[in-house]
């Protein structure tokens, strides 16, 4: 139970996030869940004002959300003061092992109480996740809530086969099919990202673009733009893959698919949100059966096959026809003519 401020002013639970909109996201749920409690909630993630964050610590905060690295800044500041912490939670923990947040996690673990209580919350537990719970837990509970199965049972999920150079044709057909509430479109990386939202927005121009590189600000102004139901589609890396919850998000579409099918799971899970139904689809280029198997074990399930005329990719290359041609006497270059040498 959190003490009152008169009581205690420094933090007493830290929540650890890997991206800043995740940190916004679980500030807000937090704010919601004290309504009626007298709680102050303090955000500390990059990108935003640190000096209003500096306000925030010295006014006092029960509970403080952040980001690995803006967490780490305000220790070397000594603005954040941990002697008080008895809950630690690690939020997606393996994202953030993947994006090089280790060091930072280890020094805030180091810098809290012993006696803690540590939450470790992550959609997979591979041997990195597993060696930071047997660093700095003690006698952990694991609770298994997928079993390797996704959670969500109200997403249909399909597939397309389709050549790399139609790409672009099929998502504009399919979203004429579908007409989508709203969609999230995944490409691989943020410049495919941008020059995907330039080709669509023409026909679509309910449609903007998130990727790493954008200002801060603006990744907040799309992401309020899609909880106000003011954008109907939004192109993205998968900056955006993991803990967004929007629940009106009725389509996925893989338009690259991911390479690491964990990333797959977290993407899918964008859409059927409290309840709703939802549809994922996945592009398949020749060549990525393997990730298409891979997910498929993954989840435990397989992805059904759609098609939209004219654009499936052929299973096999075709090989061209080859005529027989009957051997032939080799001819000779008169000027190779056999010479007799003379005696």
């Amino acid at each position: 139970q959190l003490e009152s401020l008169e009581d205690c002013r420094d933090p007493q639970a830290i929540i650890v996030v890997p991206t800043r909109e995740l940190a916004d996201q679980v500030g807000r749920e937090a704010q919601r869940l004290a309504a009626g409690v007298p709680t102050e909630i303090a955000v500390l993630a990059g990108g935003k004002n640190i000096r209003t964050q500096l306000r925030q610590l010295e006014n006092g905060a029960q509970i403080v959300v952040g980001t690995p690295g803006r967490l780490h800044d305000h220790l070397q500041r000594r603005s954040l003061r941990t002697k008080d912490v008895w809950c630690v939670v690690l939020d997606e923990a393996d994202r953030m092992l993947d994006i090089g947040f280790r060091p930072q996690i280890e020094r805030i673990l180091r810098k809290c109480p012993r006696d803690r209580q540590t939450l470790l919350l992550s959609a997979t537990l591979p041997p990195t996740v597993q060696r930071l719970a047997e660093s700095y837990m003690v006698d952990p509970l694991v609770i298994d809530c997928c079993k390797n199965e996704m959670s969500v049972e109200t997403i249909e999920q399909h597939y397309f086969t389709v050549p790399q150079d139609r790409k672009q044709d099929l998502l504009v057909e399919l979203l004429k099919r579908e007409k989508p509430e709203q969609a999230i479109i995944f490409c691989r990386t943020k410049r495919g990202t941008d020059r995907l939202w330039r080709a669509i927005s023409r026909e679509h121009p309910s449609c903007a673009a998130m990727h790493g590189d954008m200002a801060q600000r603006e990744r907040d102004r799309v992401l309020q733009r899609l909880r106000d139901r003011d954008l109907e589609i939004l192109v993205a890396t998968d900056v955006v893959g993991r803990g967004i919850d929007i629940s009106t998000i009725s389509h996925i579409i893989n338009y690259d698919v991911p390479e690491d099918s964990d990333d797959y799971v977290h993407r899918v899970g964008r859409t059927g949100r409290m309840g709703r139904d939802g549809v994922a689809f996945t592009f398949i280029v020749p060549g990525q059966g393997d990730f298409l198997t891979s997910i498929e074990q993954r989840i435990n399930k397989l992805l059904i096959r759609d098609s939209i005329g004219g654009f499936e990719a052929p299973e096999k290359p075709e090989e061209p026809e080859t005529k027989e041609v009957e051997p032939s006497k080799k001819r000779l270059n008169p000027m190779h003519r056999k010479v007799k040498r003379r005696r």
